[in-house]
């Protein structure tokens, strides 16, 4: 992320923060206050990005964008959904307990 996207956002956010509208000029004068210059065209972006989006909205989905896959969840359903799912972990927790402790009865020990 550049200086001035940074810059811009924080502008834009400060405006909507404060009930102002955001326009591009409102963006310059803050960057111009923070003694901040950036290139001309990203205040006009910003302005032109929030009259078409609500910034609230934004705001809000600020982690729901990029490619990610998409994961399957199965939440439980009824009251013993959770000790159902929690039986299964705990089941398999022992398995892997009896494999180590199998491991160690070989027919020998460490001082034979």
């Amino acid at each position: 992320m550049s200086v001035g996207e940074l810059a811009c956002t924080y502008a834009a956010l400060v405006l909507h923060d404060d009930g102002i509208p955001i326009t591009a000029e409102k963006i310059s004068t803050l960057l111009k206050a923070a003694n901040l210059s950036v290139e001309s065209y990203w205040p006009s972006l910003f302005a032109k990005l929030c009259e078409k989006r609500n910034v609230e909205d934004l705001i809000m989905n600020v982690g729901a964008g990029g490619g990610g896959g998409a994961v399957a969840v199965v939440a439980p359903t009824g009251g013993a959904g959770g000790a159902a799912a929690a039986a299964p972990a705990a089941e398999e927790k022992k398995k892997e307990e009896e494999k180590e402790e199998s491991d160690d009865d070989m027919g020998f020990g460490l001082f034979d």
